[in-house]
């Protein structure tokens, strides 16, 4: 007979027995022991059912970072239903997308942003009385606090299976419409085993969950480190403020962060603009994901946490984590993502052929975790598309270096053509992203008469910087060949290049508001495609 991994909801009610006046989650402003965080739970889950909710029912949730995500994630644990996150960037049209596609049958908000889907509400098809709000109270909408109290205390009867779904996690969809990433409890379980080994977890972590909430980034270190009897620390703030979270981070004894780059870059010029030292000695662990971080960037973030180990890691919603590039790995392996996680196979990099490339030679990435996606919700199509056998991609390709270390080089539909040569966008981010000048870069290909399409750079200046596009791409392009230099650079602010709320370049939005004029190109140079 084989044996099931426990669930979160599981899990969470061992701690509640073992440890229930030890704290156990917490944002900016409030906290749970682990046995308030179990009981409050339960009264959510019992109170979903109560509505009329069952298992395999789907639940939409909309708020910034607080609280009560871990109470709505523990709920859904112990009930059997699907959380469904929406990203609050999304425009009111692109919710309802969402929660049509995935058939929610009751929405779970914060105030303020609950008015995103009054604008659908009416499209929407949902029981009136399956309208939730917590954070304030607006009519039309039953209060969560009301309905905990209410709910009884009790373990939820309902039987949860480890290969049941918990979460649909949907993907940003910068090309086409975005798809729900299927998320069973035991994938979750495993890819909190497999971080807790990798990130050496302890039961007196703290991890301060920056990220949006409704992203895998912090669903996945919210399972790993609630797994290990860590505490969870959620930053419940509507965006990223360096200088607070600086604050937070002295102040809270967190011992863990993921950031991406940006983050890190904002928080380097706070402290500098403070002049000041800080006391960040208890910050064990720090994670950078979602891009590449430029080698001074993570000298000055190990100069800022002396005591801290500086991990890598490359992943996606439906692969989890893939590869893991240590701390004592970052210097002497720069520009790669590191090897291999535990227990995971080993990645294949495959041509259009579907046949393993050499070493140092571009390939589609094939990766094969334990904890891989269920599939695509609703879509058996492209859930095929994604899969090899038991491998699957996403669309990245990377080549592997003689010591087994993977290189991300692009996104396969990133690649530019131009001249009958193949660019990656990464490839020339890399070279102008390496100017003092630039803070940030993003390289698109542009539709060209002659060349079908030519390289185009939009570029972040650091603050005062001073150059011209072609001195910028004289001195930073000497490295590559002619015909991957710019021929056309966009000098624009920070706010202007789009992001996915993890701080992944979307380079398809990008281009389009190119095209549309969206922009007015300062300054341009290059050299034409040999």
């Amino acid at each position: 007979m084989t044996k099931s991994l426990l669930t979160f909801g599981q899990m969470l009610d061992g701690f509640a027995r073992l440890r229930p006046e030890e704290l156990g989650a917490r944002d900016l402003e409030r906290s749970m022991s682990f046995g308030q965080w179990n009981e409050r739970a339960r009264r959510l889950g019992n109170a979903l059912l109560g509505m009329g909710l069952g298992k395999g029912d789907r639940v939409a949730l909309l708020a910034y970072n607080r609280l009560e995500w871990a109470e709505i994630y523990a709920a859904t644990a112990k009930t059997g239903i699907i959380a469904v996150p929406l990203n609050f960037r999304l425009s009111p049209q692109e919710m309802r997308f969402i929660i049509e596609d995935c058939g929610a049958t009751a929405i779970l908000a914060q105030h303020g942003l609950h008015e995103e889907i009054e604008e659908v509400r009416d499209a929407l098809g949902i029981d009136p009385s399956r309208y939730v709000l917590f954070g304030g109270r607006a009519a039309g909408w039953r209060d969560y606090e009301d309905l905990l109290q209410q709910a009884a205390s009790s373990a939820p009867d309902m039987a949860i299976a480890d290969t049941d779904p918990w979460a649909l996690m949907y993907t940003s969809g910068t090309t086409g419409k975005p798809k729900g990433v299927i998320r069973s409890h035991r994938g979750q379980a495993l890819i909190a085993f497999v971080t807790d080994i990798e990130l050496s977890i302890g039961g007196r972590d703290d991890a301060l969950l920056v990220m949006p909430m409704c992203h895998a980034n912090s669903l996945n270190f919210f399972s790993s480190f609630s797994y290990r009897g860590g505490v969870t620390s959620i930053y419940s703030r509507a965006s990223f403020d360096p200088e607070e979270a600086l604050d937070v981070m002295e102040r809270s004894g967190a011992t863990f962060t993921s950031l991406v780059p940006t983050h890190y870059s904002m928080m380097l010029e706070q402290a500098k603009a403070d002049g000041r030292a800080r006391e960040l000695g208890r910050m064990s662990k720090l994670m950078i994901s979602s891009a590449p971080a430029r080698a001074d960037t993570k000298r000055a973030v190990m100069e800022m946490f002396p005591n801290s180990g500086l991990f890598e890691l490359y992943g996606s919603s439906e692969g989890g984590w893939v590869t893991m590039l240590h701390p004592d790995e970052q210097f002497t392996n720069l520009g790669t993502v590191g090897r291999e996680c535990v227990g995971t196979a080993p990645i294949r990099l495959l041509d259009d052929d579907g046949n393993e490339v050499p070493d140092g030679q571009p390939g589609e990435l094939f990766h094969c975790t334990p904890y891989t996606f269920d599939g695509y919700w609703n879509l058996p199509e492209k859930t095929a598309e994604a899969f090899r056998g038991d491998y699957c991609t996403v669309g990245d390709m990377a080549l592997r270096d003689e010591n087994g270390f993977i290189k991300l080089i692009d996104r396969k539909k990133n690649m530019i053509i131009s001249g009958g040569e193949n660019i990656y966008p990464a490839e020339v981010e890399a070279a102008i992203g390496a100017a003092e000048e630039v803070r940030d870069v993003a390289v698109v290909g542009l539709p060209d008469d002659k060349w079908g399409e030519r390289v185009h750079a939009v570029v972040v200046l650091q603050k005062d910087a001073r150059i011209g596009a072609a001195d910028l791409i004289g001195a930073s392009c000497t490295g590559i060949a002619r015909f991957k230099r710019p021929r056309g650079v966009t000098f624009v602010d920070a706010d202007d290049i789009p992001r996915t709320a993890t701080g992944k370049i979307q380079h398809g939005i990008l281009k389009e508001k190119l095209l549309s004029g969206a922009f007015d190109t300062k300054q341009t140079a290059g050299a034409e495609a040999e």
